[in-house]
């Protein structure tokens, strides 16, 4: 499902950048690889060298003269940026983290895009008007500039866990120990600390008190709260055998 996502590389200068994108796509499970207009040439040798067992990834690319014909087809766009401000660079902004998961949301739905402009400058104003969000890498502020190719991985693994978590089912919740049978569990504690000396005086209800709450917040199963009856038993027994008392 996740070949529902398309990367889109506008213009890209470098064939190592071309590469290693796919690889990376190949680490992550992605094969749909579109480039618009690019200056590189994807069968370059530095393109073949990055790509490390995602060749077939560039030899199946298709190359499109304008961003329209990349994304003509898909439901969500996405695109990314590092430079912030302005009327078209502020609305519906987010992390890879923030933005990335409404992307998992549909792909069962159709092709959504994930769009990267080239090295120098990034993607045009006009360009970031026709994606419905652009994300943008919290980097320093000092230098926020990724290589492309860093950027594609950040947003591909940001994608992968978010699909990953749509996958999982949900938490399994242990059965716990019906209420009468934790209460009978903790009248029998409560008579064994009692005979071991643990419980006495004026504080015994509240100790009691806080061992009920100790138990009762792991939410014990059925087989915890019988291991319990045992250990009350256990002391019980140890209690007698040193004549129903034990150090304090």
């Amino acid at each position: 499902m996740l070949n529902n996502c398309r990367v889109v590389l506008v213009r890209t200068e470098f064939a190592a950048n071309l590469g290693a994108t796919a690889r990376v796509m190949r680490n992550m499970g992605l094969t749909d690889l579109v480039l618009v207009a690019p200056v590189a040439d994807p069968e370059a040798r530095n393109a073949r060298q990055l790509s490390t067992h995602g060749e077939a990834i560039l030899d199946r690319c298709r190359i499109v003269p304008e961003l329209g014909d990349a994304v003509a087809d898909c439901l969500f766009v996405a695109g990314t940026s590092a430079r912030l401000g302005g009327l078209f660079r502020r609305q519906s902004l987010g992390t890879p983290r923030e933005i990335l998961p409404r992307l998992a949301e549909l792909l069962p739905a159709g092709p959504v895009a994930l769009v990267f402009g080239p090295e120098p400058n990034g993607l045009t104003n006009a360009e970031v008007s026709r994606c419905h969000f652009l994300s943008n890498v919290p980097t320093d502020p000092t230098y926020p500039a990724l290589n492309l190719a860093q950027a594609v991985a950040i947003c591909l693994y940001e994608l992968r866990i978010a699909w990953l978590a749509r996958m999982e089912p949900p938490p399994a919740f242990p059965m716990i120990a019906p209420f009468d049978q934790q209460e009978r569990m903790y009248k029998q504690l409560r008579t064994a600390l009692e005979e071991v000396h643990f419980l006495y005086g004026d504080k015994a209800d509240a100790l009691m008190h806080a061992v009920r709450h100790l138990i009762g917040r792991a939410g014990p199963t059925p087989m915890e709260v019988e291991m319990l009856f045992g250990l009350a038993r256990q002391l019980r027994w140890l209690a007698r055998q040193h004549g129903g008392a034990a150090d304090a």
